[in-house]
Order: C-alpha cells, then structure tokens, then sequence
C-alpha cells in the first residue's frame, strides 16, 4: 500500500471524519457507537476548528483512512485516530511523523488509560509519560506524555 496523503480537511468532509474518529474510538473498546456520540463528535469538530484545532485526514485515494487534530501553536497533539479498516497499516506512523514535522521541536499529548495499545504505541514511539489526571470533562483517567526533539 502506497502511503496516504496527508492534508488539511476541507469542511465538507467534517462529518465523514467525525465518523472515523468514532469508529476508531469505539474500537478501543472504551464506547460504543451510537448516533448521539456521532452527533457530539460532528459538533466537537466543528467548534474546536473555530477554537484552532488544525485539522489533517490521511487520504487513501478519496478514502479518509486517519484524522489528526493539532494545536500547533501550543504543541499539542489533540486527536490522532486511524480508521478501523487501516489500523495496522502504519497509518498512524504517517501521522505521527507529519505531527513531527508540524511541531518539531516537542509535542505534549494525553490518551485515555484505558486505551492501552495507544499509550504504549507512543511509548514505542518515544514519548515519554508525565502523569495521570482525570478529564473533568468524561471522567477518564488521562495518561500525559511529552516528545521531545533530542540534539546532538
């Protein structure tokens, strides 16, 4: 498989990736699919481009195979979320890598404790873990992790 494009997204897809957001959530095993969290996800993405979230897809010839939202200005990587159907094909590596060319020097991330092969999918990736807190906003139990740009 030839690697996928990474680019902005366009506001008429915004739906489309709040889809795949919610089916890779759902695939951790930590929600369930519904259309209430597919309507949450639809608004959430619309208000946190407007609050400056950048916004990325990963396109596989039209498909959207991966989502990545960023804060580029306050190193922060938000959201990264590979499709189901593309899980295992690196996707997320693509998008790790473009993180690190958007946000060079360091990224400062936070993933559910719950979702187990995420956090130790960025531990092999070199991010380092800070602490846990819980989001006040879900009640999840948050991993904090920080990367760093080694010199020399």
């Amino acid at each position: 498989m030839t690697p996928p494009v990474i680019r902005a997204a366009r506001p008429d897809e915004y739906d489309e990736i709040a889809r795949v957001w919610m089916e890779s959530w759902v695939s951790t095993g930590l929600a369930e699919a519904n259309d209430a969290l597919l309507s949450n996800l639809c608004e959430r993405v619309r208000h946190e481009i407007a609050q400056g979230w950048s916004l990325f897809v990963a396109d596989d010839n039209g498909t959207l195979a991966g989502m990545l939202a960023l804060h580029i200005s306050g190193r922060y990587l938000d959201q990264l979320f590979v499709a189901p159907g593309y899980q295992g094909r690196s996707i997320g590596r693509h998008l790790l890598a473009f993180t690190r060319e958007q946000m060079p020097d360091e990224i400062w991330l936070k993933c559910a404790r719950g979702n187990e092969k995420a956090w130790r999918w960025y531990e092999r990736e070199g991010f380092l873990y800070e602490e846990e807190k819980i989001n006040p906003l879900n009640g999840l139990m948050m991993k904090y992790y920080r990367w760093k740009r080694v010199r020399g």
